[in-house]
């Protein structure tokens, strides 16, 4: 009775080990699956991967208890789209263009300023720069006018009409600015420096009209002493600022808006801006058939408010 219940006992003992053999052959095999699924990597064998997984692991219990593992779907990564190129529309092709045709026909003009001005460039009387806004063409005043006085001399007619050549067949606007120093002047014709630098900008302009610039393009501007860019204490810092500066815009101005006519603000009780408003006078009572003093033809008087037409 004892050797057979020791038999038993071997046998059960023996059967144990096909528990763990069993398990590692199941993990071996998913082993090789995947090995064999990374071989060539496609949506396909992802899926098969993953079933494949899935599959092996739940035919595996450990020691015969708790849940089965259960993986997620492995999923391929996202295909990332080609950017594509999108063509700037017409119109900003065609401003573009325009913008670098501006710009040199800018470079020329001033090129061909430079040339023209050669002698007074080099004694350094005349300055020529480029900018965003365009050239810029200083001349000191003794090469074109006599101290205080705004009629062009002789040897400045020839210099002003090269420039004038040169800027005439172009289309970009143009700014003749005077400048004086801070010594006040007070003659009958100029009561102050800012008469003076007013009529040589003025002289200026007239010159390039007469040398062929039309005259929509050119504004004359006198500043006086406000724009001062040397020191008005020194001899020399007042002969720089006696000059003429001639402006060659590349920078159009946009287009103003049409104005819109709008109500007139009403001013509420209690505002602020009531005290220093003049108190409304008392109309008087006007009898029918009266005629008012002030208009005696019996004329319609605008209402308060309106503006008068100009004379």
């Amino acid at each position: 009775m004892r050797r057979r219940r020791k038999t038993e006992d071997e046998h059960e003992n023996l059967e144990r080990w096909m528990v763990s053999y069993a398990d590692f052959i199941t993990l071996l095999f998913a082993f090789f699956v995947v090995m064999y699924s990374l071989s060539t990597i496609n949506e396909g064998k992802y899926k098969v991967l993953s079933d494949s997984i899935v599959s092996a692991f739940r035919n595996i219990n450990v020691n015969e208890t708790g849940p089965p593992i259960v993986l997620p779907p492995i999923t391929p990564p996202p295909i990332l789209p080609i950017p594509v190129v999108i063509n700037r529309p017409a119109e900003n092709r065609q401003a573009e263009a325009r913008r670098v045709e501006q710009v040199q026909k800018m470079r020329s003009m001033a090129d061909n300023i430079r040339e023209v001005l050669e002698p007074l460039t080099r004694s350094g009387q005349v300055t020529v720069t480029e900018g965003a806004h365009g050239i810029s063409v200083e001349i000191n005043a003794s090469v074109l006018f006599a101290p205080g006085e705004a009629t062009l001399g002789p040897a400045a007619i020839a210099p002003l009409r090269a420039v004038a050549q040169v800027i005439a067949g172009a289309t970009f606007p143009i700014k003749v600015e005077g400048h004086t120093d801070n010594i006040p002047i007070s003659t009958f014709r100029f009561p102050s420096n800012w008469e003076l630098s007013s009529s040589r900008a003025s002289s200026v302009v007239r010159l390039f009209i007469d040398a062929g610039v039309t005259a929509d393009r050119l504004t004359a501007a006198g500043y006086s002493d406000q724009r001062s860019i040397a020191d008005n204490t020194t001899e020399a810092g007042r002969a720089r600022n006696r000059r003429v500066t001639i402006l060659i815009e590349s920078m159009f101005a946009e287009p103003e808006e049409t104005p819109q006519s709008r109500a007139p603000a009403r001013i509420r009780e209690g505002e602020q801006i009531r005290a220093i408003m003049p108190e409304p006078s008392p109309e008087p009572d006007a009898e029918p058939g009266a005629v008012d003093a002030a208009n005696p033809a019996g004329a319609s008087v605008a209402a308060p408010g309106a503006s008068a037409s100009p004379q």
